[in-house]
Formats: C-alpha cells, structure tokens, sequence
C-alpha cells in the first residue's frame, strides 16, 4: 500500500520507533510485562468519538502538529509506538490504528463536548495511522491528562477485516486511576495490557505498548 503524505511525515520523523532508537530499558520493561496470550482489554468508544465531519482535514498519526498551522498543540509531547499482535504473538500488518483524546486543557475535538475550557486550536484531537509489515504502528500525540470525571486516557480503536477492538490507554500509577469508575473495573490483570509507563528522553516522552486482538 503506497502510503499517504501524512504517513510519510511521520514516518519519517519517528521512523516508527524501532527498537534501537527507544530509550535503554523501555522496550524490555514494556515488553517483558505483556502476556501474549491476553487480548487488550476493551472498553466503550465513550461519547467524544469524532465522526468524519468533526475531524480537521490533516488527520494522519502527527496530532500536534496540524497541517498549515505555524504552532503546535500545548501539552508534553508523547511519542506512542507498539506493535499489533494475535494472542499467539503473530504481528499483524495492515491494521487501522485510530486514537482520539482530549487536547491540553481537557476538550474533545466534539460538538457534543460542553466543558467549559477553551480548546487548543492546535491539537489534531483525531489520528490515524496503518501498522507495518512487523505490526508496528507509531504516533506523536500529547501525554493524556485528566477531563470532569475521568482520569487522563487515550481513546484507541483498531479495525482489521471484520474485527475491531476499542481500547483506552492509561497512565501507570497515576493518582486518578483508581478513582476512576471504567479502571476500577478492570481486573490487575486487564489494567497491565491497557496500562502505559512513560520514560522521558530529552525533552521528549516516550510509552511503548503492544496491542493484542
């Protein structure tokens, strides 16, 4: 599949993380933890997911940096990459990776979102990207952060043939979680394939996390 120019920014700028450009010990921590017998665990698409009319024309897997805007999206920037795998730990190339979140001050990229906050005009909101021959997939969003009532997330849907699983990412650790209705009902075993631990390199935070349908 030829890929798209969105496609082709980012890879070339995150070259889709491959192992040796992660920060020492982030694979291995990530990696070592994963049951590749356990699907990630699902969950509901909520009620911010942004139909197609909703979403900026520049929809690729670089949410910070819209197309034509001089200014990026507010927040720390967070380079999310993994790879797609079966439960019998086969990579799976060819799957859409879609992902949605609040921007920087706790707003969706929705009509139906009323929080009070200004949105960051900034923030792409919506992206996706397709995983690689190795089932790899990469994106450059902003470190979730928490909205009214929820603890901060990342919204991830992925589509292959006539499968699809809707997952939420979460922070490891993060003081909300477990005040957080949706993560109290997962068992410790579910949270570890949905849980993300983010290292810094630079100025520039990085999670690797693997994808099981």
């Amino acid at each position: 599949m030829k890929p798209t120019p969105g496609r082709r920014k980012l890879l070339t700028v995150l070259g889709l993380l491959p192992a040796g450009l992660l920060p020492a010990g982030l694979l291995a921590s990530t990696t070592a933890s994963a049951d590749t017998t356990r699907q990630t665990a699902s969950a509901a698409a909520g009620p911010f997911y942004p139909t197609p009319s909703m979403r900026f024309p520049d929809i690729d897997n670089d949410l910070v940096k819209i197309e034509s805007r001089v200014r990026e999206a507010g927040g720390e920037i967070l380079q999310l990459s993994g790879q797609v795998t079966t439960v019998a730990g086969e990579p799976l190339p060819g799957v859409r990776i879609e992902i949605w979140q609040c921007d920087v001050n706790g707003r969706y990229l929705h009509t139906k979102d009323n929080n009070s906050a200004t949105a960051d005009p900034d923030f792409q909101g919506f992206g996706f990207t397709v995983s690689d021959e190795a089932g790899r997939y990469a994106f450059r969003t902003i470190k979730p952060v928490s909205y009214p009532g929820r603890t901060p997330h990342i919204h991830v849907k992925l589509l292959h043939g006539d499968t699809e699983l809707i997952t939420q990412l979460y922070l490891k650790d993060h003081p909300q979680n477990e005040r957080d209705g949706l993560y109290r009902r997962m068992s410790a075993a579910e949270r570890a394939t949905v849980d993300m631990t983010v290292v810094e390199q630079g100025d520039v935070l990085m999670t690797e996390i693997n994808l099981v349908v």
